[in-house]
């Protein structure tokens, strides 16, 4: 599904690279899990999949579904089916979270040539999807995301990804200001997603999460590039062992 191309990368306001020659492969059906040291250009990777203007793609292709997705934008790529869960979900003053919704999935229903939601199938979905991750119906008449707690913002990430049915998942770091609850929560709404034709992108920095979504294989990134795979088994010996050896080998 996914086929990332001696990728090279940039930030475009001042050259930097920090994607540097990345390979990767992510089939149907499968959980991948990316992991790597701060620095290592996790979140640049899932920018850059996700088609963020303030970074160039130099050198190589990303191939979703067999073809290239070099020269769509972000909102072509979303219509594709690809979603990118944020680290940190910005505040949206004045945009209804339960408007946005409907805004999204009616753009991404146009987009596939199907008619629009009715307001009380609208709201049936979102009840439905809100019900299993815990989330009041009241949070939902707010402003996106303003004022939402850490694990708020991400279960509301979490909603939106339930409710557009993405082909490719990109979780940057969902994990991220989760207490224990929280991250169960997260978790059973991502395992919830996991599909024969689905695949999903797992960035994240600790095995807690691991242990709740159980990935296929694991993928050390650093430097821009992917110096080891493996199982889950992989995520077990960083959580131990930490990433010195493993740099060291790749050195």
């Amino acid at each position: 599904m996914l086929e990332i191309k001696n990728l090279h990368a940039r930030i475009a306001e001042d050259g930097t690279e920090i994607i540097r020659g990345l390979n990767l492969t992510v089939k149907k059906g499968e959980v991948a899990a990316i992991m790597g040291p701060n620095g290592s250009g996790k979140s640049t990777l899932s920018y850059v999949l996700a088609g963020r203007e303030d970074y160039e793609v130099t050198e190589g292709d990303i191939l979703y579904e067999g073809e290239s997705i070099l020269n769509m934008d972000t909102a072509e790529r979303a219509a594709a089916g690809i979603f990118l869960a944020f680290q940190y979900p910005v505040e949206i003053p004045g945009v209804a979270t339960m408007q946005f919704l409907k805004v999204a999935m009616n753009e991404q229903r146009k987009a596939h040539g199907e008619e629009e939601l009715t307001t009380p199938e609208f709201i049936r979905r979102v009840r439905e999807a809100a019900g299993e991750l815990k989330i009041d119906m009241d949070m939902l008449k707010r402003p996106l995301n303003v004022g939402f707690s850490g694990g708020e913002k991400k279960r509301a990430e979490i909603l939106q990804m339930s409710l557009l049915q993405p082909r490719l998942c990109v979780l940057d770091e969902t994990d991220s200001g989760l207490d224990i609850d929280a991250l169960k929560i997260v978790s059973d709404g991502v395992n919830a997603l996991r599909s024969p034709d689905r695949a999903i992108v797992v960035i994240t920095h600790y095995q807690r999460l691991l242990e709740h979504i159980v990935p296929d294989t694991v993928h050390v990134l650093y430097r821009g590039q992917v110096i080891k795979s493996g199982d889950k088994a992989l995520a077990l010996e960083l959580e131990t062992n930490g990433y010195a050896n493993i740099i060291e080998e790749a050195a």
